[in-house]
């Protein structure tokens, strides 16, 4: 079973924790993570960028010339794609660029990266964030005590907490998510993944097939 330590917010480590092995010793998958990571990327794209193709543009119903005799080429509209100023020819349209991920595929990407994670000594588990108030000067000691200040470092949160979220702000180098809200982008896009113990078991909950 893997083991991690557990540590408390001044950096002083607590004791070795027992980690699900179905979460942090799950064999990395690549292919899916890339699956994931590029289906979520796609869903960001607003997809509203449009042309107008040869019927949508104004103008060009004359012939602008004899078909023979001029010497010149054949041509029907102005508006064909060949002029200046004429329709687009398989210009893109507005669109969505959503790709359906089955959820229990998910679940395998983001146990896939924190089984990564958890190999390449990116996580680091304390026993709880405690902000009695917003304080980023707080957050910031807490980091530094971790030895995560120049790491990016995401925070996962157990729920929501706006003392914690309003603490981690101002930092540029840290983000925080709720435990029900993670995806394989931030999980990926971060050095290391800051949890709170609470948060390791909403994880497990959330992450382990039932």
């Amino acid at each position: 079973m893997p083991q991690a330590g557990k540590f408390d917010s001044s950096g002083e480590k607590l004791e070795d924790i027992t980690l699900q092995a179905e979460i942090f010793a799950e064999e990395i998958n690549e292919p899916v993570v890339h699956e994931v990571v590029t289906a979520q990327l796609a869903a960001r794209r607003q997809g509203n960028a449009s042309t107008k193709t040869r019927p949508e543009k104004r103008g060009g119903g004359r012939k602008p010339w004899r078909q023979k005799g001029t010497g010149r080429a054949r041509h029907g509209s102005i508006r064909s794609p060949l002029w200046v100023g004429g329709g687009v020819t398989f210009g893109p349209k507005p669109r969505s660029y959503d790709k359906k991920i089955n959820r229990k595929v998910k679940k395998l990407a983001y146990r896939s990266i924190l089984s990564s994670k958890y190999q390449n000594e990116e996580l680091k588990i304390i026993d709880e964030l405690n902000f009695s108030e917003p304080k980023t000067k707080s957050a910031k000691e807490l980091i530094e005590s971790l030895g995560l200040a120049d790491r990016k470092v995401l925070v996962i949160l157990p729920e929501k907490d706006k003392n914690s979220y309003l603490s981690f702000r101002n930092l540029p180098q840290v983000k925080t998510m709720v435990a029900g809200a993670v995806n394989a982008y931030d999980l990926l896009n971060n050095n290391m993944i800051l949890l709170p113990e609470a948060a390791l078991a909403k994880l497990e909950e959330v992450l382990i097939d039932e």
